[in-house]
């Protein structure tokens, strides 16, 4: 089928109530279902299933043998029509699986912008992924994980469910993480520890030498003082008083539900 620039293979199977915008593209023996809406600009390649309540934004590439918007694994659904949503530009490399939610979180699964998820790829059901983040080949994500901006994960790293990670943080190759990852903060092993902060990553962001130098002094308070997490969470606040970026860190370990990696 052709139209306004659509461009959809003979053997793709193309549900009549799927919304697709303009200038999109699905490729052979794809199938796209019924409640699945497809924003401009995205391409779809081969062999590749979009189904139950799904919304994809624009310029979004999403690569062969990837399963998208697949019922949750988890035995309490019941067929609810819960959701998953994909902002722009996210490239999805190949065999990915990411679900939609389930009932006994918001029935939502998200997917930000721009982020680079590689092969394998799995995403549960009521996973929050922000924007500009790394997913390297075979990440697994539980259910309710949440990933803020810019995190980078290691291959084969694995996440527990309801597992937080912070902002620019980041993980090494085959790292389990059984607990929160606050901002900035490096960890690596089975189970994680962690390994200072991801200064090169935030050279690369445009952090200054000056704010870098803070979040390790914050990092050494919160790891190498011997002070208790409370007790370290005010210091790191006093010091946010004259660099704000702290502050992520001080919300963060205010909010960590199941301890964090230390």
């Amino acid at each position: 089928m052709h139209g306004a620039r659509r461009v959809i293979h003979p053997t793709a199977i193309v549900h009549p109530g799927a919304r697709l915008a303009a200038d999109t593209s699905v490729g052979a023996y794809s199938v796209i279902g019924e409640h699945v809406e497809i924003g401009a600009g995205t391409k779809i390649a081969s062999h590749v299933v979009i189904e139950g309540h799904t919304r994809i934004g624009r310029a979004n590439r999403i690569f062969q043998f990837t399963s998208i918007g697949c019922e949750p694994q988890d035995k309490k659904y019941r067929g609810e029509p819960t959701r998953l949503e994909i902002g722009d530009r996210n490239t999805i490399r190949e065999f990915c699986t990411f679900s939609t939610g389930t009932v006994q979180d918001a029935g939502v699964t998200r997917v930000g912008d721009d982020n680079w998820i590689m092969g394998y790829v799995h995403i549960a059901h009521d996973c929050r992924i922000g924007s500009n983040t790394i997913l390297s080949n075979n990440a697994q994500l539980a259910g309710h994980v949440d990933i803020a901006d810019w995190a980078i994960l290691g291959g084969f790293t694995g996440v527990h469910q309801f597992v937080k990670i912070g902002a620019h943080a980041m993980t090494g190759g085959g790292t389990i993480l059984l607990q929160d990852l606050p901002p900035y903060v490096t960890a690596q092993g089975n189970p994680a520890k962690p390994y200072g902060i991801n200064a090169e990553g935030l050279r690369r962001r445009g952090f200054g030498e000056g704010v870098i130098a803070a979040i390790r002094g914050a990092y050494k308070t919160v790891y190498r003082s011997g002070l208790t997490l409370a007790d370290a969470r005010a210091s790191v606040a006093a010091q946010a008083a004259a660099t704000p970026e702290l502050a992520a860190l001080v919300d963060f370990l205010g909010a960590a539900t199941r301890g964090i990696v230390r």
